[in-house]
C-alpha cells in the first residue's frame, strides 16, 4: 500500500533519489528534502560589502523565505567577476515542461549532484552563493513540530552552496536556484539528517569558480540551534 502523501508518479531519477528512496515512503521523502526554509532579513548594503559584489538589486527582505520566492544569490558573471542577482528559489532545468517542475528541485543532494539530469549541466558552469541569516528545520511528531532557528555563531550573515538556471525565452527568462544539501554534521544530527551546505567564507571564490565536490560537506563550525534539540 501507498505511504499517505507520497506522490504515485515523479521524476525520482531526475531528482537523485534511489528507488530504494521512492519504497520507504512518505518519511523517507520528508527526510530527502531537507531546506525549505530560511531566514533573510539582510539589507542590501550588507549583503554588498560581505559578498563584495558592486550592485544589490531591490528586494522585499524577509524571515521566512520560502520555494517559489525570489531573492538574491551570489555568481559570477560572463567576465567570471562576481554580481548579485535575483533568482526564484527551486531550479527548473531549460529542458523542463513548466516553472512547476521547480517544486521538485528546491534542494539537490550533494551525494547525486553531480549525475542527476537536473542538476549536473548547472554544477559544471552555474554554481552560486545563496546568502541568509538562518535556516530553520522541525522536529518531533506531526501534531507538535518544533521550528528550529540555526544560526552561525561566528557570522550573522552567510551562504550556502547553490546551483541555478535560466528557464525560458530569452524574452521571458526566468532564473531559477536550488540550495544543496549533505548529511547533517553532529550539532544538528538530533533534530535532521540532513542540513544545506554551509560554505566557508574562505571559499567562496573555489565554489563559485569550480564544481569542488569537497567542500559539499557538513558544516564543521559552531552552529547556534534555538531552541536546543531535545535530549
Amino acid at each position: 500500500m501507498r505511504a499517505a502523501g507520497l506522490p504515485t508518479k515523479g521524476p525520482w531519477r531526475l531528482l537523485g533519489i534511489s528507488e530504494r528512496g521512492k519504497r520507504a515512503g512518505a518519511i523517507q521523502f520528508t527526510i530527502l528534502y531537507m531546506c525549505g526554509r530560511y531566514d533573510l532579513s539582510e539589507n542590501p548594503a550588507a549583503i554588498q560589502t560581505k559578498f563584495r559584489v558592486p550592485l544589490v538589486p531591490s528586494f522585499t527582505p524577509s524571515a521566512d523565505v520560502r520555494p517559489t520566492n525570489v531573492v538574491p544569490i551570489i555568481r559570477l558573471d560572463r567576465e567570471a567577476r562576481r554580481e548579485c542577482a535575483l533568482a526564484r528559489w527551486g531550479l527548473v532545468p531549460r529542458w523542463a515542461p513548466d516553472l512547476k517542475f521547480g517544486a521538485k528541485c528546491f534542494n539537490a543532494r550533494c551525494e547525486t549532484v553531480a549525475t542527476a539530469p537536473s542538476f549536473r549541466s548547472a554544477l559544471k558552469v552555474r554554481r552560486c552563493l545563496v546568502p541568509l541569516n538562518a535556516f530553520y528545520e522541525w522536529s518531533g511528531p506531526r501534531q507538535h513540530r518544533i521550528r528550529h532557528r540555526i544560526t552561525l555563531l561566528s557570522q550573522d550573515l552567510f551562504a550556502l552552496a547553490g546551483l541555478w538556471e535560466q528557464w525560458g525565452t530569452a524574452e521571458n527568462a526566468v532564473e531559477t536556484y536550488t540550495i544543496i544539501t549533505c548529511g547533517a554534521n553532529e550539532a544538528l544530527a538530533p533534530v535532521h539528517n540532513r542540513m544545506p551546505v554551509i560554505v566557508d567564507e574562505g571559499d567562496y571564490e573555489a565554489w563559485l569558480c569550480d564544481a569542488r565536490l569537497e567542500l559539499l560537506r557538513p558544516y564543521r563550525g559552531d552552529l547556534l540551534i534555538e531552541p536546543p534539540p531535545q535530549a
